[in-house]
């Protein structure tokens, strides 16, 4: 089977591109599950239920959050009723949300997906590898195919957790520095990682802001609103070929869509739906 996680997705450009390119993408590489990162989807901070029910409805099976999940109270009932979206399992057991998700493939094959947000140069949470402990002790022995979604801003925080994780779940793949890592692998015990997936926006910024008000605080230490950038929208995301009899994976690849791609994909994929 083929899975697809999309990193960052960083206000309406990043939305837009995802809404455009998720429907061709699925059909173009055979993709059995889509995961998505929309942490940053609201305005380029937290997720609303519209937005919410906008990616499942794209073709998304299955959204992770990290730090700023809360920033939008209005997602709450989302994260208490909806099965198809978790929190940092690492967060306390009382915040709104659910742990892990366990999805179903067009082809009947269970997946899990959870999120964790590490330590170091993030906000104070619980042990991230305690918690993915926790979570896999509590998933039905019958699902092999397990997908973590490391939320955190160190290198060697994401390699731990890699290496801890390794042979125990499908993919350890990372999300939050919105720079795509060039190190995929798949480890020795057949755990695909990377260190971050990358991010879905505007890349005519910094990291998915506007530029001027970016470099005007960092110059001036003047306070600006860091807006959503707009220019040159590009989904990132990478995808892994698991074994679902093993949940063991056999191929990962990096994927960058850009606009003019993305509008390719769609054109393509209405004219296969029309023949």
């Amino acid at each position: 089977m083929r899975l697809l996680l999309i990193g960052d997705i960083v206000g309406k450009p990043g939305r837009q591109i995802t809404l455009r390119a998720v429907p061709a993408l699925r059909t173009g590489e055979a993709l059995d599950l889509v995961i998505a990162n929309a942490e940053n989807a609201a305005g380029g901070s937290g997720l609303t239920p519209e937005i919410y029910h906008e990616l499942i409805a794209c073709g998304i099976d299955c959204i992770t959050m990290g730090d700023h999940i809360y920033r939008r109270r209005e997602i709450y009932s989302v994260l208490e009723q909806e099965d198809r979206i978790v929190k940092p399992a690492n967060y306390p057991a009382d915040a709104p949300g659910r742990d892990v998700a366990l999805v179903r493939t067009a082809g009947n094959v269970r997946v899990a997906v959870f999120s964790l947000l590490g330590r170091v140069f993030m906000p104070p949470v619980d042990c991230p590898f305690e918690a993915a402990d926790r979570v896999l002790a509590g998933v039905p022995e019958d699902v092999k195919v397990i997908v973590l979604d490391f939320h955190a801003e160190a290198t060697s925080d994401k390699q731990i957790m890699g290496r801890h994780l390794d042979g125990r779940v499908s993919a350890v793949l990372g999300t939050h520095t919105h720079v795509a890592t060039a190190d995929e692998q798949i480890l020795p015990g057949g755990t695909a990682f990377q260190c971050d997936v990358g991010m879905t926006g505007p890349f005519e910024g910094i990291l998915g802001r506007r530029m001027d008000r970016v470099l005007e605080t960092t110059r001036t230490f003047r306070p600006t609103h860091f807006e959503v950038a707009s220019g040159d929208p590009r989904l990132c995301g990478t995808i892994v070929e698991v074994d679902p009899e093993t949940g063991r994976a056999t191929a990962i690849r990096r994927v960058m869509v850009d606009q003019g791609w993305a509008d390719r994909l769609a054109l393509r994929a209405g004219g296969s739906q029309q023949g």
